[in-house]
């Protein structure tokens, strides 16, 4: 499995965003001259969908596109093409984003996730703790060139996220899906939260998995372009990446094989009562569909997606505790508090 770094960076948006870049930039380079995934992205260069979310990021979330201009910066190349790249899941359905996430709602709330990816950014992520003026402190798996928060994350302020794609279609003008979810990273509540979802022109689609140590819920969250569900999860349930709320699940989207079967079988060992139905990790370490597994490590995955790490967290109400595995069978690579690592041995801070 991929190795994974740790890193803290802090200042203002343009400089964090400056330094992921630079975390990024060698990855990014190798990968954009040759990745059929980024060329497929430019196609959209100029075109009036891609301005208009330009516009309107830079208009609804300014503290955002500051942190987009240092990302271009730091990664150097052009901010089209890197605004472009953060838009990848709006533009294009079959982006490589995949994941799988287990939902526990009660007392101690826990989101087991694994975070599945283009196998070409293996060994280059990160879990970075951010500290931005003027806004909230948090921790989250990074993947190059990319703005956080559309993986996993955990925030100072109480806030745990886990996201899936959804391959949506009909996708309408609106703020790109990336740029929202890394503006959720600064609400200090489920209700701020949910709101700006709601009041926020949506662009593609996200399924999210959302709780906060200040209330009682663990919510299941489903939104695109056309619509907008909330379900709260009051038992074990688990969510590949296709919609499957009453609002979403018949809009146009497209459900690959791997993401119908990875839901089929993750149902299945949650409704039983093996060794696979007693702990979120077995879910997803499962290879029990050998052509589809929940645990992705093929070069040839059908999806052309691999495991890129596992996260394990517990929502507490007075702090929220998380490991990140590279293997969700092996011992966590991080254990984390809040949106910090409390026994990180390799720790190391980005220059600004």
């Amino acid at each position: 499995m991929p190795e994974l770094t740790y890193f803290e960076i802090q200042g203002a948006p343009f400089e964090t965003g400056r330094a992921l870049g630079r975390f990024g930039a060698a990855a990014m380079h190798g990968y954009a001259r040759q990745s059929p995934a980024w060329a497929s992205v430019l196609h959209h260069r100029g075109t009036p969908l891609a301005e208009q979310m330009a516009a309107l990021a830079r208009t609804r979330f300014p503290r955002v596109w500051d942190e987009l201009q240092g990302l271009a910066a730091g990664l150097e190349l052009p901010f089209e093409d890197v605004f472009l790249w953060n838009c990848r899941g709006d533009l294009w359905a079959m982006a490589p984003d995949g994941c799988t996430t287990v939902q526990e709602g009660g007392g101690v709330r826990r989101i087991t996730h694994n975070e599945d990816g283009d196998p070409a950014f293996a060994g280059c992520c990160a879990i970075a703790a951010i500290d931005v003026e003027g806004g909230a402190a948090f921790a989250s798996f990074v993947y190059p060139g990319s703005l956080p928060g559309h993986t996993f994350a955990v925030t100072e302020d109480g806030l745990a996220m886990a996201v899936n794609n959804l391959r949506c279609l009909n996708v309408r003008p609106g703020v790109p899906r990336m740029v929202l979810t890394r503006a959720l990273l600064e609400a200090t509540s489920l209700d701020e939260a949910l709101q700006v979802l709601r009041s926020t022109e949506r662009a593609g689609g996200f399924h999210l998995t959302l709780a906060h140590r200040n209330a009682p819920e663990l919510l299941s969250v489903e939104f695109s372009s056309q619509a907008f569900s909330v379900v709260e999860i009051s038992g074990r349930a688990l969510h590949a990446n296709h919609a499957r709320h009453a609002p979403l699940r018949d809009l146009p989207q497209i459900v690959t094989g791997s993401s119908r079967h990875r839901q089929q079988r993750g149902d299945a060992l949650l409704a039983g009562d093996g060794p696979g139905a007693a702990d979120p990790l077995h879910v997803l370490a499962d290879h029990g569909d050998a052509a589809f597994p929940i645990l992705r490590t093929d070069p040839a995955d059908s999806d052309g997606e691999n495991t890129m790490a596992t996260v394990d967290i517990l929502v507490g109400s007075s702090h929220i505790e998380w490991q990140v595995h590279e293997h969700p069978m092996q011992p966590p690579r991080f254990h984390m508090i809040d949106g910090h690592a409390s026994n990180q041995k390799s720790r190391r801070r980005h220059s600004t």
